[in-house]
């Protein structure tokens, strides 16, 4: 409805991730360098963490475009299967001759023939697990002893952990302690900065055709970062909302009211900073003692 009023090409702000608008800015662009040179030096598995709506699936797609065309990229976004399911998901996606009643040796004994011809032809295979910490601990086993297979000198199968901060803490559990030391980058993509923000949404409007200065006013851009924490998914719910609110109301600059009133329609709050929390705790305590200190005096 606003794209031709702000004079846009295409949505700027849909939640489904869309790698014309990635925003390389807040080490965005950082890790996904260092993700693909750690895949291609080929030791190890790798983990990314972030915040739900921190931008990983953008990642994950980002890197399957700036992968050399000799890497063959198994995706796998359903992570939730047994140990056996998963090899029969990566086999599946390899398109290897294996058949739903097939053993596990089976399917092992067919994964590594595939690999090692692979390797031969000097291509790499690695595994994409987003949503990795729900994950069951026998899976995560299987993904260890996965990554065993190997020549004399390299991984045949490089695998990348994908998940939200409570991965973290599932690794954390000594029944996998093996798999965690096999684990050798850990990035962690962290919320944006109110500066950071104010570059993203720029960013994604000019990917998306706008041209000239930022439609978004400072106060609108620093409302933006205190409902959304920072969280790219947020930002773009806020931001698509705004847009309209601005247009709505027949303006092209963006303000603080319009982002009001956008958190309102999608209902979040704004965060407690943690000096109120301070405060709060302040006073709630000194009520605690002056009502205390008046029990012991009467």
């Amino acid at each position: 409805m606003y794209l031709s009023y702000f004079g846009l090409k295409i949505h700027p702000f849909k939640i489904t991730p869309n790698t014309r608008l990635f925003y390389d800015g807040g080490l965005r662009a950082e890790v996904l360098e260092a993700l693909i040179y750690s895949i291609m030096d080929g030791d190890g598995i790798i983990k990314i963490t972030g915040e739900v709506g921190s931008g990983k699936t953008m990642l994950s797609r980002m890197l399957e475009i700036r992968l050399p065309d000799t890497v063959d990229i198994v995706y796998l976004s359903h992570p939730s299967l047994s140990p056996g399911e998963i090899l029969h998901a990566i086999a599946r996606e390899l398109n290897l001759d294996t058949h739903h009643y097939s053993n596990r040796l089976a399917v092992i004994h067919s994964l590594q023939n595939h690999l090692l011809q692979q390797h031969m032809n000097n291509r790499r295979t690695i595994v994409l697990i987003e949503e990795a910490q729900r994950m069951p601990l026998d899976t995560l086993e299987e993904i260890r002893l996965l990554s065993n297979l190997e020549t004399h000198t390299n991984k045949l199968l490089q695998m990348v952990l994908i998940g939200q901060p409570e991965l973290d803490k599932k690794l954390a559990d000594p029944k996998i302690r093996q798999l965690k030391e096999r684990i050798i980058h850990n990035f962690i993509l962290r919320p944006l900065t109110s500066q950071e923000v104010g570059e993203y949404l720029l960013c994604r409007l000019e990917n998306a055709g706008f041209t000239g200065d930022s439609p978004f006013s400072p106060k609108a851009i620093k409302r933006m970062h205190k409902y959304s924490s920072g969280l790219i998914r947020r930002i773009n719910v806020l931001a698509d909302k705004t847009l309209l609110a601005a247009y709505a109301d027949d303006t092209k600059t963006v303000l603080a009211k319009h982002v009001t009133l956008a958190a309102k329609d999608s209902q979040i709050n704004t965060p407690i900073s943690r000096e109120k929390l301070l405060i709060g705790a302040t006073v709630c305590f000194s009520v605690v003692l002056i009502a205390l200190l008046n029990f012991l005096i009467n």
